[in-house]
């Protein structure tokens, strides 16, 4: 494949993934569901012509990774924090929650029913599998009320943290014991003052960078920040979410040495051009890691009747579920909700940092790949078909 045509690929699927974006605006239906039918749309023409293809497997977690960095700041930077949102960040933790733990406890249940495997072996399998993505919630919660975005924003964003908690918990941990959880009360109390220490520094040098250039350093700070926190297995996405919604409140402090030293005159224009930078560099990165992921699938796979049933299993499990709670817990639930609960990025991710010696034969590749783009075509669905969204009323930002 030559430079030329390479550039050609590369500049088509991000034109394609812009022309979804203007379809997902106007249909509801996420753009993220389009780049996976591109992807194996893709993967089909080049079988058909017996094309050579690079190992991109090799590639995909390292995208995935910087993808979730990037959606969940961009996320976080939209989100501004008031009392009268108590309230809502309270109930979205509640359901990211519950909804975790209730969704891998049966889908663990279902897994160990499917192949007799001991029951940790089913649990850590069943984690990715529990877990919404925020990569696919985000975007697609665009066109509900405020009110909905914001909780389906920290909803997704929760339960990417607890679920990567959970999922470093029970890696690391084969045989529970007080030690254990010791361990983790540790972790979380590393992870909390590695974040107020990074969201500091940031924000200072943020103010002291006089250099043109200074966005993609910061960017690229907290990603390597985010990346050695990881390295010794602690919930670094703690620290994205908390930096974003740090740089976006950080206005309304008013402890007056506070503000001498950290507020400067050009914060809220740096705010905006870091906001549309992260913007557009999860845009890209997303485009490239679902194409990707559409492309490295072996839809031959999907032929199989077990992995189908085992598939839908899976998939009522999910939904019933969020139904259920946001039915009897989240009285504000505008209906829209209960449909966003997609499996996608995150869910990738987890999979394969699953050690080989956890990884069970039946719970492969094509059945994620069946429950990420079942739990999509689901959302797209119960988002097409909402006969109306509640509208409340805007919060005051000021």
């Amino acid at each position: 494949m030559t430079t030329y045509t390479t550039l050609i690929i590369l500049s088509g699927l991000v034109i394609f993934s812009y022309l979804f974006d203007l379809v997902a605006s106007k249909t509801k239906l996420p753009s993220v569901l389009l780049l996976l039918l591109l992807g194996i749309g893709l993967r089909i023409l080049v079988d058909n012509l017996h094309l050579q293809t690079f190992n991109f497997l090799t590639v995909l977690p390292t995208l995935g990774t910087v993808g979730l960095i990037l959606i969940v700041f961009e996320g976080s930077l939209e989100l501004k924090y008031e009392k009268g949102k108590n309230k809502v960040i309270k109930g979205a933790f509640m359901s990211a929650f519950f909804v975790l733990l209730a969704t891998v406890s049966v889908i663990t249940f279902i897994i160990y029913q499917i192949t007799g495997k001991e029951l940790y072996v089913c649990f850590t399998n069943a984690i990715p599998f529990s877990v919404i993505s925020s990569a696919i919630a985000i975007p697609s919660a665009a066109a509900l009320s405020k009110k909905s975005k914001e909780f389906i924003i920290y909803e997704s964003s929760f339960s990417d943290i607890l679920c990567i908690v959970l999922f470093n918990f029970a890696i690391t941990n084969p045989h529970i014991s007080m030690s254990s959880f010791a361990g983790l009360g540790l972790n979380t109390v590393l992870i909390i003052i590695l974040s107020a220490i990074s969201c500091i520094t940031l924000l200072y040098l943020m103010g002291r960078i006089s250099h043109h250039i200074k966005f993609f350093l910061i960017i690229s700070i907290l990603i390597l920040v985010y990346a050695i926190g990881q390295s010794y297995h602690l919930s670094s996405l703690v620290l994205i979410l908390a930096f974003g919604l740090f740089l976006n409140n950080a206005d309304t402090i008013k402890h007056a040495y506070f503000r001498s030293v950290f507020i400067y005159k050009n914060l809220s224009n740096d705010l905006t051009q870091l906001h549309q930078l992260s913007a557009e560099s999860a845009f890209i990165i997303r485009t490239f890691f679902f194409v990707i992921f559409g492309f490295t699938m072996n839809i031959y796979a999907l032929n199989d009747g077990p992995v189908i049933a085992n598939g839908l299993i899976i998939l009522a499990t999910i939904f019933l579920i969020r139904f259920a709670y946001l039915k009897i817990f989240r009285k504000e639930n505008s209906g829209s909700e209960s449909f966003i609960a997609p499996r996608g990025l995150i869910s990738i991710l987890l999979y394969f940092n699953l050690p080989p010696a956890l990884k069970i034969p039946e719970v492969g590749t094509a059945f994620l790949f069946l429950v990420v783009l079942g739990s999509s075509l689901i959302m797209s669905i119960g988002l097409l078909s909402a006969k109306k969204v509640i509208h409340f009323p805007e919060e005051s930002t000021h």
